[in-house]
């Protein structure tokens, strides 16, 4: 309970970054607020005294302090502000669009987890053979390929060339390989990687030998013994990678014109749309904070060998 504590009290500074973040980058956002309002809603540019009570309205004029402790207020009720475009409230838009960025940062971590676990075990079981040297170079090409690169030859490949995927839009399960797969495969290179220098630090401990020694069948000292012991760091792992999809899938929402709340926020900033803007980077850093968050509490789920009671990140002992 100290530890859940302990990093429940390390959210709080850390979301107030984040909030600040926001705020500074409004602040120094191109474009007058005041004025983009008034067009809005007035269909007409404002003279200045229209614009200065449009100000005065929206709380503008305020002290900086003043209107960073207001936002940090509203959003704690879920109030991310108004969209200069629309005229909806932020975290609407927001919640509307989740659902598709959750579908599509799901389906990606899941095929990272595919791809790459047994890509990374595979090559830990066969170290320095022929199969280990050629999984370690598909992995390390995977991970090294941009996701727009990706998604393009995906795009080339499957919809032009074999018309056998869509290339844009959302909807049935066919829409939703090409983006996941395009957002999949880097990290399943780098998820490979990790595990294959995880299951090698593993298969070098002395319980492994001892049971070898016991006569224990192969696929249960691997399955059982090894793979328990080295799912910690892929767990972490694959947490930072869904957590990352949920908020940074920017390029390949946009590639792929996916409804998502990334492309929404690549629209606000072509639109210098700035509460968007900033409820977007609030939204998207509490989701990554509470992935986090959620990763950290399951450590001892995973081994209870784990000290939770004095380090302030879990330690194998």
């Amino acid at each position: 309970m100290t530890y859940v504590a302990r990093r429940v009290a390390y959210v709080i500074p850390l979301w107030l970054g984040i909030t600040l973040l926001a705020f500074v980058m409004a602040q120094f956002a191109p474009g007058d607020a005041a004025s983009t309002v008034f067009a809005r809603e007035h269909g007409r540019p404002g003279s200045a005294a229209e614009i200065e009570r449009t100000r005065q309205q929206l709380g503008l004029d305020d002290p900086a302090p003043e209107r960073y402790v207001r936002s940090v207020s509203d959003a704690l009720h879920g109030d991310l502000g108004t969209s200069y475009t629309s005229g909806r409230p932020v975290a609407s838009e927001l919640l509307d669009r989740f659902p598709a960025t959750l579908e599509l940062a799901l389906a990606a971590t899941f095929l990272a987890v595919v791809l790459g676990l047994p890509l990374g075990v595979l090559a830990a079981l066969k170290r320095n053979t022929p199969a280990d040297h050629v999984t370690r170079g598909i992995s390390l090409v995977a991970a090294s390929m941009p996701s727009f690169w990706v998604a393009y030859l995906l795009i080339i490949l499957f919809s032009i060339k074999l018309h056998a995927l869509p290339s844009f839009g959302s909807g049935g399960l066919d829409h939703l390989v090409l983006p996941a797969l395009a957002l999949a495969l880097g990290e399943a290179g780098l998820l490979a990687r990790l595990a294959r220098a995880s299951m090698l630090e593993v298969l070098g401990q002395d319980y492994m030998t001892t049971a070898r020694a016991k006569g224990l069948p192969e696929w249960r000292t691997i399955g059982v013994h090894a793979m328990r012991n080295a799912i910690a760091p892929v767990v972490t792992q694959v947490g930072l990678v869904f957590g990352y999809l949920l908020a940074y899938s920017a390029i390949v929402e946009v590639v792929f014109v996916w409804p998502g709340i990334s492309r929404y926020a690549v629209e606000a900033i072509n639109q210098r749309d700035i509460p968007v803007i900033q409820g977007f980077v609030i939204f998207a850093g509490t989701c990554y904070i509470l992935v986090n968050l959620a990763v950290d509490l399951l450590y001892q789920r995973l081994d209870p060998r784990i000290d939770l009671s004095s380090a302030p990140r879990p330690v194998m002992s």
